[in-house]
């Protein structure tokens, strides 16, 4: 007996907590969502994947250096995160994938994409009048803008300790754009309106683009310059994308780079929800703000458009492509093309929204430039 006592000591099921088990069901809930359900796969396998290390008692996963002692594999993966290097390299992912073309082709969509952001200072307010800090509100109103890799580049600056809630959120959220945003739509709209055609876009030509890329750069890092990391890398990605010279470059940001960051990202995200973090009020909180941000932020997005069509005599604006100013890129596009053509089937909205829906992207990472600049301990925010 003594033998048996000695070998169980040895394993790690003494260290098993009931904290571990209610989390090992958030765990399940995650994988269903991600792999039956396929909502954000790419990212919430990985998350819920590192939430089980996080609940299992492992050992030397997580742990610092101390002296010669090397730290845990986790501790050096997730420096990604706290030196903020993964969110601006999936940034550059995203540059590289994105065409700008629709947004150029149609600069009043800009206003579109800046109407959603409503959704992310409504959420700012509401966050602090229910007791949160203006630190953690800012960190978790970017939830409105459907942006996972901003979410969690400012979670990390201005609220780390939240960074697992605001992380599952804005990820669960962005999945659940096609649940979410056609009631609003629907609500806000008339279905005459609904039916309004648009006149097809210009072609954009490549210098045209390159410009783009490269005054949004100076012109946004200079007026919010603690957005520099997220903007510079985005159309860092844009860049190579449209110069056509560089092709090799693009592809591997479009792809290996991409790929190989979401993994750690997520990992790294995954591996701090551990049952003390995650098992708060506060969670169930963050969640219920989600859920009104990307309320807000679609119904910002369909009136602008509803009030734009009151200046305009000639081609109006469908303010179906209002609700695609959230950067969930092209999701939220796609939710208004789907949505057009419920109300006409002849009608082809994926084009126009996808200039709301760029734009939504450089105007998320806008306001959390603006929210690390007012709120941050750090010289950011001196």
């Amino acid at each position: 007996m003594e033998t048996l006592q000695h070998l169980y000591e040895l394993t790690a099921i003494p260290g098993i907590t009931w904290r571990m088990v209610v989390m090992w069901v958030v765990v399940l809930v995650l994988m269903y969502l991600a792999v039956y359900k396929k909502f954000e796969p790419l990212l919430l396998v990985p998350i819920a994947f590192g939430a089980l290390l996080a609940n299992l008692p492992t050992v030397g996963m997580v742990n610092e250096p101390v002296g010669d002692h090397p730290g845990g594999l986790f501790y050096y993966i997730q420096q990604g995160v706290h030196l903020e290097i993964f969110p601006p390299l999936i940034f550059m992912g995203v540059g590289a994938l994105t065409d700008f073309g629709p947004l150029i082709a149609a600069p009043r969509t800009l206003l579109l994409g800046a109407a959603a952001q409503f959704g992310v200072f409504a959420t700012f307010m509401g966050a602090v009048a229910i007791g949160f800090t203006s630190m953690e509100a800012a960190a978790i109103a970017i939830i409105g803008g459907a942006d996972g890799p901003t979410s969690i580049f400012l979670a990390n600056k201005l609220a780390p300790h939240l960074l697992a809630p605001i992380a599952v959120a804005a990820y669960s959220y962005m999945a659940l754009v096609p649940l979410l945003q056609p009631p609003v739509m629907r609500a806000l709209t008339t279905k005459k309106e609904r039916e309004i055609r648009m006149r097809s876009l210009r072609k954009v030509s490549r210098l045209e683009k390159l410009i783009f890329a490269l005054i949004v750069t100076v012109v946004v890092i200079l007026l919010v310059p603690a957005a520099a990391a997220l903007i510079g890398m985005l159309m860092l990605g844009n860049f190579m994308r449209e110069s056509g010279v560089v092709e090799r470059l693009s592809k591997a940001a479009q792809n290996e780079i991409i790929n190989a960051v979401t993994i750690f990202l997520g990992t790294s995200v995954g591996i701090t929800m551990t049952g003390e973090r995650f098992l708060q009020l506060e969670t169930l909180k963050i969640l219920a703000l989600g859920v009104v941000a990307f309320g807000i932020a679609t119904g910002a997005g369909v009136l602008m458009a509803k009030g734009m069509n009151l200046f305009i005599k000639e081609n109006k604006i469908n303010p179906l492509i209002g609700s695609a100013g959230v950067s969930a890129v092209p999701m939220a596009a796609r939710v208004s093309q789907v949505e057009g053509q419920r109300a006409d089937p002849g009608n082809f909205l994926l084009m126009h929204a996808m200039g709301p829906n760029v734009a939504g992207v450089i105007g998320t990472a806008v306001a959390a430039g603006y929210f690390i600049a007012t709120f941050s301990p750090g010289p950011a925010g001196q």
